[in-house]
């Protein structure tokens, strides 16, 4: 046929291409069709090598044609098709596991009962025993150590700074002794603390009287204040501390029986 204008070509070109599509897919479904796994194919194919269809045929009875037989008594040969697998299987095979474990003679623990270890009572040794005697009891030092606080400011009653006379340059333990000996003087009012043109300054004062104590005129206050090793040497370098204004005291010792302990 011969095409004379545009639109006819048109036609046959949307023929064409239809045509072509519906050939692709009947050979896509002839394709598929024929490689498809029939599995009820594969079972009576089975059952007939491992010899389970002529069985069945020979139980089947006489009378009963229409008769279906469950097979599944029938005794199959499993080991035919097992080699048949293993002929294509390259994985080494297995020793079968031993039910339950080998005989075990359960071994007694020998128990070694050991004498009990008899001490000599003559080789005891007893604790010291301590009695009232035995311990010099000292005087108060807290009471001593304060009334010569308190002697050596009112020997020299001029304000002084706080640093300067606490702080032993020597002595870290006794500078902090100092502040609790000074604590009780300014506690009771012997000892006057102000801060004047930013330093701590302190200076014997009168205690306050009954009569100051009972109008009630006075308030108590409590400062807490931290002095450490840092604060005990930066103050030596600040002040220029050279010498301690309060005396050094000897290393305190106390006796318990014949022995001393410092």
């Amino acid at each position: 046929m011969n095409v004379k204008g545009p639109q006819e070509a048109t036609l046959d070109s949307a023929f064409l291409l239809m045509a072509s599509n519906i050939g692709a897919q009947k050979a896509r479904a002839m394709k598929s069709g024929t490689g498809a796994f029939d599995v009820d194919e594969f079972i009576t194919e089975l059952l007939s090598f491992m010899g389970g269809a002529q069985q069945m045929e020979d139980q089947l009875p006489e009378d009963s044609d229409d008769e279906q037989v469950d097979g599944a008594d029938a005794t199959l040969n499993w080991e035919k098709i097992g080699r048949k697998a293993l002929a294509q299987s390259r994985r080494v095979p297995v020793m079968d596991f031993m039910l339950g474990p080998l005989t075990i003679e359960q071994k007694k623990r020998n128990v070694v009962k050991r004498a009990k270890l008899e001490k000599n009572k003559e080789d005891l040794k007893r604790p010291q025993e301590l009695k009232e005697e035995d311990i010099s009891r000292s005087p108060n030092e807290t009471t001593k150590n304060v009334a010569i606080l308190q002697k050596l400011l009112n020997d020299n009653p001029d304000p002084i700074n706080l640093f300067k006379f606490i702080i032993n340059p020597n002595d870290f333990a006794q500078s902090v002794e100092n502040i609790f000996y000074l604590s009780f003087l300014i506690r009771d009012g012997h000892v006057a603390f102000e801060i004047q043109d930013g330093e701590p300054i302190i200076y014997p004062c009168e205690p306050p009287t009954d009569e100051d104590r009972m109008g009630g005129g006075l308030r108590k206050r409590q400062l807490v204040t931290q002095f450490d090793m840092a604060t005990w040497r930066r103050a030596i370098e600040v002040f220029n501390i050279t010498e301690t204004k309060i005396p050094q005291r000897p290393a305190a010792q106390t006796r318990l029986g014949d022995k001393w302990y410092g």
